[in-house]
């Protein structure tokens, strides 16, 4: 069976600077996969490439078998890689709703299809009843939850999530990974990018350490927090097993 996403030698260089170095991973069609690392680590600019916001320098990337490095971000949207960005930034002046079917339009032009799509995706995250409402009613959860509906709606196989759940509260937390669960249990395959180690623990399956722009380690969650490279570099003795 063919992977999902594949990265194959992938880098990036901005100047001097070598932001992703030589990054090879492969995803399955299904389940959550966390990218950790330390800031600078290259965990975002990972994102950018996978998502067409950058083109990589060298190596490839393919989705479903087909190559798509460097094509623009609205044709790999399009191809089914949907994502979120680090800050949430919706569109005040719309309702809830309006600001999810954005995301919609990628694939329809309808604007019942878009609707309903729309709403579709409000409910998977928990915020359909607040679907009429302005953005100045939502909490900072509700909030990430809207960027998180916004890329569902694009109907994605897979979902980039950049932090979806910084600056969130333990109970909070927690309630995004029940969503999150719940998707994956849809079929949805899912790279999550996160610093709490905790929650990746509790949220991830597979996991994918960068460091220095490079993937140092790859494994299961128990086999990360005891690996001596990402204990040594990224999570501090406290996390040796």
């Amino acid at each position: 069976m063919t992977d999902l996403l594949e990265l194959d030698g992938v880098s990036r260089r901005f100047g001097g600077l070598l932001a992703v170095d030589n990054v090879s991973f492969r995803l399955k069609g299904e389940g959550i996969t966390a990218l950790v690392g330390p800031n600078g680590a290259g965990k975002t600019t990972c994102f950018n490439l996978i998502a067409g916001a950058l083109p990589p320098t060298q190596g490839s990337i393919r989705f479903g078998g087909e190559i798509i490095s460097g094509f623009p971000a609205e044709d790999i949207c399009r191809l089914g890689i949907g994502r979120t960005f680090q800050v949430v930034r919706p569109m005040r002046d719309m309702t809830v709703l309006e600001n999810v079917m954005i995301g919609a339009f990628s694939w329809t032009r309808k604007v019942s299809e878009a609707r309903d799509a729309a709403r579709e995706a409000l409910d998977m995250v928990g915020l359909g009843p607040k679907a009429e409402a302005g953005i100045s009613r939502l909490t900072l959860p509700d909030r990430k939850m809207l960027e998180t509906a916004k890329a569902l709606s694009t109907r994605p196989r897979l979902l980039l999530l950049d932090e979806v759940m910084a600056g969130l509260r333990p109970p909070e937390a927690a309630a995004v990974v029940a969503v999150l669960r719940r998707l994956a249990e849809r079929g949805l395959s899912i790279l999550l990018v996160e610093h709490v180690m905790r929650i990746v623990m509790e949220a991830a399956e597979h996991v994918i350490v960068l460091h220095h722009g490079a993937k140092i380690a790859e494994g299961t969650p128990r086999y990360i927090v005891s690996h001596p490279e990402v204990v040594a570099g990224y999570l501090g003795e406290a996390f040796r097993a």
